[in-house]
């Protein structure tokens, strides 16, 4: 779901919370003249009330950001952000320099992590309000006691933080799938932790309705057509403006 609109507020706000544009991009087409307010070309700076008429127009002299939505299987080693000495990051090796990763997955870990140049996409897929959830698979070097399964799902403080899975399916007696809808560090790891089990392999396999499917370390797939249509709609944006 999206965030609720609350009004009195700037007109690139509004336009982003729509998901028609970030509000850099929002502020980009007011100059053009390509935003109405209330049939009048809109100013930057503009703030708006719920009764107002907002409106961005076609113009055939401005062509439409062609965003691109990668589903990448970033490898075990492998750097999100920033890598320190000779590590490296996913912009090293993914083939995809102009494009960043939506979020983070830490470099012992590995699996689905999305590509993208689109800057609406951040807030909305990544702010713990919207709950949006991702799936695990876990292997783990001890055998999962009966118990663990009702201990995380019912939540772990570590750290003076309290960690919670929505989902949890054991597999096999090293295996289980993990859901979550937050994204604090290390979380499964530390909450694997708190039950005595350690990690040995953690993959990454959904986001949301984006799956990884039957890709390798190292591979990628653009996210075209009906697949990403869905995702869009699933975190209330419009395709390129």
């Amino acid at each position: 779901m999206s965030e609720e609109i609350t009004y009195p507020l700037r007109i690139n706000r509004y336009l982003a919370l729509r998901g028609l544009a970030t509000r850099r991009g929002a502020d980009e087409l007011i100059a053009l003249g390509l935003v109405k307010l209330n049939g009048k070309k809109a100013k930057l700076g503009d703030r708006i009330e719920s009764t107002d008429v907002v409106e961005v127009v076609k113009d055939k002299k401005h062509k439409p950001k062609d965003f691109s939505y990668i589903v990448y299987y970033k490898p075990r080693g492998i750097i999100t952000h920033s890598p320190q000495g000779e590590e490296q990051s996913i912009g090293d090796i993914s083939g995809f320099p102009g494009l960043f990763p939506l979020g983070r997955l830490d470099k012992a870990s590995e699996g689905l992590i999305l590509l993208t140049d689109d800057g609406r996409v951040t807030d909305r897929l990544l702010h713990p309000r919207f709950a949006h959830e991702k799936e695990y698979l876990v292997t783990v070097r001890e055998k999962i006691p009966s118990h663990a399964k009702m201990i995380l799902l019912s939540g772990v403080e570590n750290e003076e933080e309290m960690l919670t899975a929505k989902r949890i399916q054991i597999l096999s007696p090293y295996t289980l799938v993990m859901v979550l809808t937050e994204g604090k560090r290390h979380q499964i790891r530390r909450m694997l932790d708190a039950v005595h089990l350690t990690v040995e392999k953690l993959v990454r396999t959904r986001v949301m309705g984006v799956h990884l499917g039957a890709l390798k370390p190292g591979q990628s797939r653009i996210l075209k057509g009906a697949a990403r249509a869905s995702f869009l709609k699933s975190i209330d944006l419009k395709e390129n403006i």
